[in-house]
């Protein structure tokens, strides 16, 4: 039992601070469809494993950036079934990553994304598989673009449907030069299904969106970075030199602690998705989470001087 006002003080202070954590854990995992919706999880997992290949690799590096790999080059690293399964898995090791800070996105082959594989398409091609298979890319999506990581998406060759999709399930995108995004699906008869819609409107306008669906246009590093898509044209071409550059930017928005640069992604994120009343509450909640912690504490003693 703690034996001093001061120490009660500090455990109520603790507990209260891991209560808030937790919470702020589960509206982020939170899930946007479920059963009401006509939403059948176990059932489209299933269906997804049948159509196995390729693979979705996590590395964690100790600086706290992550590197996810979409690894299934001779397709163009199209997701197949069990990718979109394995993407699932890699969010929810993620979110358990406490001391990440920046995620990396990129495709292995010099190539981002060409979507979905054709043949698990055409093997799901019914309404209901259709509508499952849209819930479950969305959940995924939503829960990592909900990350308390900043995240960019290193976009080399193609990025086209669902791998266009994909980038904006990112806070920012890098290019190298001859990449390429394009929204293809008009010509696919469909529209975007793993939410890329809603998130290009928040990214770059409803006109601006209206137009890349509509025209199936494709977008170079120069008209991506001209709509406000991508954050800049990375000069590698190659896979090692992008990376090493996307890592370099990436960093000078990731140095600092882990607790502090988490909460800064938190707070961004609720400005953005929720209205401005549950927007406030929810900052005020991670402001509680650092407020009198090891960064801010350590900042009052060397009282630093903004130049």
């Amino acid at each position: 039992m703690p034996s001093t006002v001061t120490e009660m003080a500090i455990s109520l202070w603790k507990n209260l601070l891991q209560t808030t954590k937790e919470r702020l854990l589960q509206q982020r995992r939170m899930s946007l469809y479920n059963g009401a919706h006509g939403y059948e999880e176990e059932l489209i997992k299933k269906k997804l494993q049948q159509f196995a290949g390729g693979s979705i690799n996590l590395s964690k590096e100790d600086n706290g950036i992550g590197i996810l790999t979409l690894n299934n080059p001779k397709l163009m690293n199209a997701f197949t079934g069990t990718m979109m399964l394995e993407l699932q898995e890699r969010v929810t090791e993620l979110e358990n990553w406490k001391d990440g800070k920046g995620l990396i996105i990129y495709g292995a082959g010099n190539t981002f994304c060409s979507g979905s594989d054709l043949n698990a398409v055409k093997a799901i091609s019914n309404s209901q598989d259709g509508m499952n298979m849209c819930m479950f890319m969305q959940n995924t999506l939503t829960r990592l673009m909900r990350l308390p990581l900043i995240s960019v998406a290193l976009v080399q060759g193609k990025a086209v449907g669902g791998g266009a999709e994909l980038t904006t399930a990112c806070d920012f995108r890098l290019m190298t030069p001859g990449s390429e995004i394009r929204f293809v699906h008009k010509h696919m008869g469909l529209v975007p299904g793993w939410g890329g819609a809603a998130r290009l409107v928040g990214i770059v306008g409803s006109g601006a969106a209206l137009r890349l669906l509509s025209g199936a246009a494709r977008l170079d590093p120069e008209s991506a970075l001209r709509l406000g898509l991508s954050e800049e044209t990375l000069s590698s071409s190659d896979e090692t030199g992008a990376l090493e550059e996307a890592r370099a930017w990436l960093s000078g928005y990731t140095e600092g602690p882990a607790s502090v640069i988490r909460a800064v992604k938190e707070v961004v994120t609720a400005g953005r998705e929720l209205p401005v009343e549950a927007a406030l509450r929810r900052e005020k909640d991670v402001f509680g989470t650092v407020w009198g912690g090891p960064a801010n504490l350590q900042a009052l003693v060397r009282r630093p001087k903004h130049k």
